[in-house]
């Protein structure tokens, strides 16, 4: 009896009536008309709204952000061509429930009922085999498969699958939207606040609005609290609504694609010399919780790729950032990395020093056997001097310039070029000395042009 009473209530949490249902939950749009947001794949004419209208939607993948409406379309499209909707959680179920919920389907088609829509919420949970096991009845139609993610599917759900699904990108609403969805709970007395006689603010609503950062869900729990803040025939100002929303925070995945988004343009904030964009995207991450180490490996990696030669400080900098601030810890190690993240975005940027480690790679690679000269090749032996080994090697200091000219690459390289220096910063004065150089090679004057250095 215990248990009994122990399920009755724990299904009273999820099928209970209007008071013990969130707003959001109440909220959610009892048709297509009333779904908010997404015109560029419900508005008229649009292939996902005909497909829906046509009832055979097919199956299909949402990708999008929270809050973004993927759950509630879901249930829309189920609603709309009388299909009935089976729910399936990746995290908490598995396969043998996959092949009660397929059983059913089957057997539902069977005796002339509707057919079944699967909706897998966090799709991108499932494990190959879970994934495997939906290939046969999504492709022979016993189940019509919709699948939600917040993660880019082409790196979660395997191709066999996305092969037999559409995928649709769900965008975050905007503070447009989202304004509209608030008005709506304000005025609808049978599921919103509509008979509570709240009053909130225009400023309020703005602010609730913007700083859901187009998640709807997030903007209907606030309102919520904020009216149950004030109470019935209550005022929601918008500092009643800053207390409601408390502390906004970072949508950041460190192991996901967004982790690798914001981190890319970090990076090319940096190479575009941009200390604005960078300083933002670093700050982005810090608040999100990521390691600080991860951006100075990827400042290090970029003082060499893309700051190179132009400026070589910009290495020692970003390396000894990094030792500050494992010296310092945070907060006061922010500091180091931000002035590294400025001095790197502000620095002159050259990629020579890549394209002369690819150029040689690649020449090394279609030469692997090509020996090395005799006159620069060690001579401990006898046996080796006598063979010519070191013959004929010059010794650069032996010359007041300290450059005598000799080959230094094999036959089959002689006169090849892997590094050209760039134009900008210390790479001018490099490009100096190796004009220097080559006069010398050729025979002509030796004395250095004013600003050349050795």
């Amino acid at each position: 009896m215990p248990r009994r009473r122990s399920a009755e209530r724990q299904a009273s949490l999820f099928t209970g009536g209007r008071e013990n249902r969130p707003l959001a939950a109440r909220m959610r749009p009892s048709s297509l008309d009333e779904f908010v947001g997404q015109e560029h794949l419900l508005g008229p004419g649009k292939p996902l709204r005909d497909a829906i209208e046509r009832g055979v939607p097919g199956s299909m993948i949402f990708w999008g952000p929270p809050g973004s409406g993927k759950t509630t379309l879901a249930h829309l499209i189920a609603s709309s061509t009388e299909r009935v909707f089976v729910p399936f959680s990746a995290v908490t179920e598995g396969v043998p429930r996959i092949r009660e919920i397929i059983g059913e389907a089957r057997d539902r088609l069977e005796s002339g009922g509707p057919q079944t829509i699967l909706f897998i919420d966090e799709i991108h949970r499932l494990n190959k085999a879970q994934q495997d096991s939906l290939l046969p009845p999504a492709e022979d139609g016993t189940v019509t498969l919709i699948g939600a993610t917040t993660e880019n599917p082409s790196f979660e759900v395997i191709g066999a699958l996305l092969s037999r699904t559409r995928v649709f990108v769900l965008e975050p609403l905007t503070p447009g939207d989202i304004e509209r969805l608030l008005r709506r709970a304000l005025e609808d007395a049978e599921r919103g606040l509509g008979g509570s006689e709240l009053s909130v603010d225009p400023d309020a609503l703005a602010l609730m609005a913007a700083e859901a950062d187009g998640d709807a869900r997030r903007a209907l729990t606030v309102l919520e609290a904020a009216a149950a803040h004030v109470g019935a025939k209550g005022r929601v100002t918008s500092e009643v609504a800053r207390e409601a929303m408390q502390r906004r925070f970072a949508r950041y995945d460190k192991a996901g694609e967004e982790h690798f988004n914001l981190l890319s343009a970090y990076h090319k904030s940096l190479r575009g010399s941009d200390p604005q964009g960078a300083l933002y995207w670093m700050a982005r991450m810090l608040d999100g919780g990521e390691d600080p180490m991860t951006l100075f490996r990827r400042a290090i990696a970029m003082a060499a790729e893309d700051v190179g030669l132009a400026d070589p400080q910009a290495l020692i900098i970003a390396v000894a950032a990094r030792d500050a601030f494992h010296m310092l810890g945070p907060p006061e190690g922010y500091l180091p990395l931000a002035e590294m993240t400025i001095y790197l975005a502000t620095a002159p940027k050259s990629n020579s020093a890549k394209v002369a480690l690819g150029a040689a790679l690649d020449a090394a690679r279609s030469t692997p056997a090509a020996p090395v000269p005799l006159h620069i090749r060690n001579a401990p032996t006898p046996l080796m001097k006598e063979l010519g080994y070191n013959r004929g090697y010059q010794y650069a200091h032996n010359a007041p310039e300290a450059y005598i000219p000799q080959e230094y690459l094999p036959d089959q390289l002689r006169d090849a070029l892997f590094y050209v220096p760039g134009t900008f910063g210390h790479e001018k004065k490099i490009a100096e000395r190796l004009e220097w150089w080559s006069r010398l090679k050729r025979g002509e004057p030796s004395a250095p042009d004013e600003g050349e250095q050795v």
